[in-house]
């Protein structure tokens, strides 16, 4: 039987996945690499690093595995961060990520100076820290050397897939997150890239998540014993890759993604703008588009609270101290912003705070807290997309937040509607290996894929009762940024 590569670059360690032609997962091995913070706020790390561990994890799993039945290879990939190349294809610097917060002045030049009705004229979206065209106007202002030295601009999984091919090229859904990108024609914006002081030449050709961009290299044939008729897809970020994955596709699906960062995914056939520009309007690895809200701290608020302030791993323990009559209940609120926030409010001076602390609070009652206060955070974009008319009655869940009961059923109360657990929980590798066998013809289209492969594995209903206090909780939780936003700036200066 056909396999398939699924690759999934994460911001801590890639996993890399085979799988059969009717997803059943053969095998998998992960690698973790480094993460940089030179400067408070900064985020970064090298590209040469995620394709040492890629490699390590293809030959571990090639020494147990034929090579020889793999037909495609695909890959789903952190977003927005800056790979920069020069003349001869050389990393340039280490990546600015997706959660480096240093581009503030440059955000505000895009938003204010320019305006981001032009901004969104151009991209169908307006400036965020996170996104990569401020990182380049970041770059051009701080590091003119190395600017000049740009020959290819491109993104994490791209320079992934330029290991394994040598092609330069990007995915409309990765290639939506650079604000270079015109999303509703899936073209580069020329008046983007002419703000950025960047020529066409520089940009990797655009493909659809699901086309071919090529085959492996003589070299990595020979390195892994892969067939040179091997197809790599042009694969898709990260949130997009496990939309796929999870089989939100088409019109009006929904995914909650609670990574270390966190993602609401609404899929749509058609081209949407939220007219704020609180939600980022992308598109979508199927061929559509989708809306999409991202906060940069999710699963990892509770690992720096357990592990960094608690000092314990033993998440379960605490979890089993939450009893359910405390749900709905907590006095104690905190703001998820640990390294800034996305959306919906696009402030890279928001920081963590728990508010409403007193003598008798417990641990559990400030662990409960940083659930809930991701879970609010999320509930925070679902009001945009409500506001807009667009109603939501169910969700997919992923990622390894996704694997706490305890979270599942704060969440969905929170939200109010039915969260629905997937068969396979692998997201973004599961979803890169999905797009690897449209793109080598096994499946002729990304919703014929999903409809043969994906599938539930259970739901979490919401109860009215609990519901109905979580929304006086959330009433409250919605009025604490806004109050410390000033004091945010001031804090930060």
């Amino acid at each position: 039987m056909n396999r398939y590569i699924g690759i999934d670059l994460g911001t801590s360690s890639v996993k890399v996945m085979l799988v059969d032609e009717n997803g059943a997962i053969l095998g998998s091995e992960s690698a973790k690499y480094p993460l940089s913070f030179p400067h408070p706020g900064w985020s970064e790390q090298n590209p040469e690093d995620w394709w040492n561990a890629t490699k390590e994890c293809l030959t571990k799993l090639f020494a147990l595995h034929d090579p020889s039945a793999v037909k495609g290879i695909g890959v789903g990939g952190q977003m927005h961060g800056l790979v920069v190349l020069d003349e001869a294809d050389r990393v340039i610097r280490p990546a600015i990520l997706w959660n480096d917060g240093r581009t503030e002045k440059e955000v505000e030049y895009l938003n204010q100076v320019i305006g981001k009705d032009k901004i969104s004229a151009y991209t169908a979206n307006i400036a965020f820290a996170g996104f990569t065209a401020p990182k380049i106007l970041w770059m051009k202002a701080n590091e003119p050397k190395n600017y000049s030295r740009i020959r290819k601009v491109m993104l994490p999984k791209d320079y992934i897939n330029y290991c394994l091919t040598g092609v330069h090229a990007c995915d409309y859904s990765d290639a939506s997150g650079m604000l270079l990108l015109d999303v509703e024609n899936r073209c580069w914006s020329k008046p983007m890239l002419e703000l950025c002081g960047l020529s066409e030449s520089v940009m990797p050709k655009l493909v659809e998540s699901f086309e071919s961009i090529g085959s492996v290299s003589e070299h990595c044939s020979k390195e892994f014993g892969l067939p040179t008729s091997v197809v790599v897809a042009g694969g898709a970020g990260d949130n997009a890759a496990a939309a796929v994955g999870t089989g939100v596709v088409g019109e009006g699906g929904c995914n909650i993604s609670l990574g270390t960062s966190g993602t609401v995914f609404i899929s749509s056939e058609k081209f949407k703008v939220d007219p704020n520009n609180a939600l980022h309007a992308f598109a979508h690895a199927d061929g559509g588009y989708h809306l999409m809200g991202c906060m940069l701290s999710a699963a990892s608020c509770n690992q720096w609270f357990y592990e960094q302030i608690l000092k314990t791993t033993d998440y379960k323990g605490i979890w089993d101290g939450i009893q359910d009559e405390r749900l709905g209940e907590n006095r104690v609120f905190f703001l998820p912003y640990l390294m800034g926030e996305r959306s919906p409010i696009n402030d890279v001076n928001a920081r963590g705070t728990f508010v409403g602390l007193s003598m008798d609070c417990s641990r559990e009652d400030m662990a409960q807290a940083v659930m809930e206060g991701v879970a609010f955070a999320i509930r925070d974009s679902f009001e945009v997309a409500w506001s807009l008319g667009i109603k939501v009655q169910r969700s997919f869940i992923c990622g390894g937040g996704a694997r706490s009961e305890l979270w599942r059923k704060i969440l969905a109360n929170v939200l109010g509607i039915t969260l629905v657990l997937p068969k396979s929980e692998e997201g973004p590798g599961m979803g890169g290996a999905m797009l690897a066998m449209v793109a080598s013809k096994a499946y002729p289209t990304v919703s014929a894929c999903v409809d043969a492969l994906c599938c539930e594995n259970g739901v979490v209903t919401p109860d009215a009762q609990l519901t109905a206090k979580y929304e006086e909780r959330y009433q409250v939780f919605r009025k604490i940024y806004p109050t410390m936003k000033n004091l945010f700036k001031e804090m930060t200066r």
